[in-house]
């Protein structure tokens, strides 16, 4: 997996991330359910991580070798991430340690 597909998969993972916790927010609101926020948010970001890792892997056919496990892993984390505090500072900070800057 390269760093670019990487990005994109943390970039639609944090796109959805919002969507759906919007979604579930509203529904526990019509509800009268009480959340936690950061909570709902970092829970859904952990399971579109899984299901968007596991698609990627179904859709090209990779093996789920060493280096895929640590990129999946690096995926839950950084879009556990981005759902903490935005997709943007998490983006930044990795092209910074990439550029060495």
């Amino acid at each position: 997996m390269t760093l670019n597909i990487f990005l994109l998969l943390l970039l639609v993972t944090s796109v959805f991330t919002g969507l759906f916790t919007q979604g579930i927010k509203t529904w526990l609101s019509d509800m009268n359910k009480s959340y936690h926020a950061n909570i709902l948010a970092g829970a859904v970001s952990i399971a579109l991580s899984v299901l968007i890792g596991a698609a990627y892997i179904i859709l090209t056919g990779s093996a789920l070798n060493d280096k895929m496990f640590v990129c999946l892993i690096a995926l839950i984390l950084l879009s556990w991430l981005s759902a903490m505090v935005g997709y943007d500072k998490v983006v930044q900070a990795i092209l910074q340690i990439q550029n060495g800057r």
